[in-house]
């Protein structure tokens, strides 16, 4: 493994480290359930992910981005090349908050979706908290996205990181100083702003979709910052659907056909 991979690595896992700790030190929300048991709950699922990921999506999503630089083909690769890098990101970025509008919106992606929102509590850990089934029913897109977008292998990869990351940041449970949040909402997703995005009324669920640039909800005005994080009640809930929380359940929660299944 080259030196700068291991680096990079190093970097990410203080990064995780970081935000691992500020959250525990400096909490947004009251948490409502133990953080133990459903960290280790939601990490279970965040490794059926990335197993598919790596298995699938990635070599496919890698080898349609060499197309695009060899061809010159897609949104990306018709921009100035200084400019190729960020517009590749930009346009991923793009696509995918049209992918989080789609799976609250069709009720066949919500079955998958809502094993993400039926967690309690949100912290960093949510940000792994996906049925693994989801990657492989959101692969389609993903290949259209990359095809579309023109992105490079480089573009690419360095889109995944800038995804990783603010997923992780965005889902944490962490209450920045001052007006640190509300400033960096102006151009990114925040803890503040996605907390609404996690809340159990629907109204207010069905805003702040985008996983990166706020920017993206400003344009289609699915912006919100006016519901106060202390009267947030986080999760799905739906009585006639019972506990999804746990592994199991949330596992099977796709094939069962409940109320709770309407975003």
């Amino acid at each position: 493994m080259k030196l700068g991979k291991i680096a990079m690595m190093a970097a990410a896992g203080a990064v995780v480290g970081g935000i691992l700790l500020a959250e525990r030190k400096r909490p947004l929300r009251e948490a409502k359930s133990p953080a133990i048991p459903r960290n280790v709950r939601n990490a279970a699922l965040g490794a059926g992910c990335v197993v598919i990921v790596a298995a699938v999506e990635e070599p496919l999503t890698q080898a349609i981005a060499k197309n695009n630089l060899q061809h010159r083909r897609g949104f990306a690769q018709k921009l100035p090349r200084p400019l190729r890098l960020l517009g590749g990101i930009a346009a991923m970025d793009y696509g995918f908050y049209w992918w989080h509008v789609a799976t609250h919106k069709v009720p066949l992606l919500w079955r998958f979706h809502r094993v993400h929102h039926v967690d309690p509590d949100m912290d960093a850990s949510t940000a792994v908290r996906f049925h693994p089934l989801d990657m492989l029913v959101s692969l389609p897109w993903r290949l259209v996205q990359v095809r579309l977008s023109g992105v490079s292998p480089k573009s690419l990869r360095w889109w995944r990181r800038f995804f990783n990351f603010s997923i992780l940041f965005h889902h944490a449970n962490l209450k920045l100083p001052g007006q640190v949040d509300d400033l960096l909402a102006r151009g990114v997703t925040t803890p503040k702003m996605h907390g609404i995005h996690h809340s159990s009324i629907k109204s207010e669920r069905d805003s702040n979709f985008t996983s990166g640039l706020s920017f993206w909800d400003r344009l289609h005005g699915t912006y919100r910052d006016d519901v106060p994080q202390d009267e947030l009640d986080i999760g799905v809930y739906d009585p006639l659907a019972g506990d999804d929380v746990p592994l199991d359940r949330a596992l099977g929660a796709p094939f069962r056909d409940t109320p709770a299944q309407q975003g």
